[in-house]
């Protein structure tokens, strides 16, 4: 269990643009990992509503819970780790383990036995320090649809912001307006 601040700058690939990078950083078949985000929110969005996002983060048999809430500089992350029973009771009924997540809804007003699973999104994901940071490269697939993503998450955001635009700029790649992975995956769902 955990909480910490996530400072992260994010944007959007074209394929050609995904596979530049991966051969600019020399990442190895090898190196990338596949990952699954299973995202819960109520039945009428209200943890989307409040700006926020819950997901279990399933990786190599290993289940994470993480509550998103907004923050005054970047997003708080509230993290749990789950069995794999409890993993799958929530998918199964909605209904979370107790814990700090449950904390945390109870204190936004949401009862934890009125949440839903939506489905899930998959990554195939390279990450590697850079520039005082993690540099992540994400190829993504849901609901039928496939996307490219540069994320590169630091602790501080001026800092942060001035590393990744220029990144962006050596690279000749456009400055893109990203929506974060659960927002995308709503898009496609609703």
């Amino acid at each position: 269990m955990s909480e910490t601040i996530e400072i992260e700058f994010k944007n959007l690939l074209t394929k050609v643009e995904y596979k530049k990078l991966l051969n600019a950083f020399t990442v190895k078949d090898e190196e990338i990992i596949s990952q699954s985000n299973h995202y819960f929110d109520t039945p009428d969005f209200t943890l989307k509503e409040l700006g926020s996002a819950l997901r279990t983060r399933e990786k190599n048999d290993h289940y994470e819970m993480t509550l998103k809430q907004p923050a005054d500089i970047g997003l708080l992350e509230t993290t749990q780790t789950l069995s794999k029973n409890e993993f799958l009771a929530a998918i199964n009924t909605g209904i979370l383990p107790k814990g700090i997540i449950q904390e945390r809804l109870e204190q936004l007003n949401i009862p934890f036995t009125n949440l839903e699973y939506f489905g899930s999104l998959t990554t195939k994901r390279a990450e590697f320090p850079y520039n005082e940071g993690l540099l992540v490269l994400d190829h993504s697939l849901y609901l039928n649809t496939e996307d490219y993503e540069i994320e590169y998450e630091v602790l501080d955001f001026q800092r942060g912001q001035v590393a990744f635009k220029a990144l962006l700029e050596q690279y000749n790649i456009p400055l893109r307006i990203t929506p974060n992975k659960i927002a995308r995956f709503y898009q496609q769902k609703i």
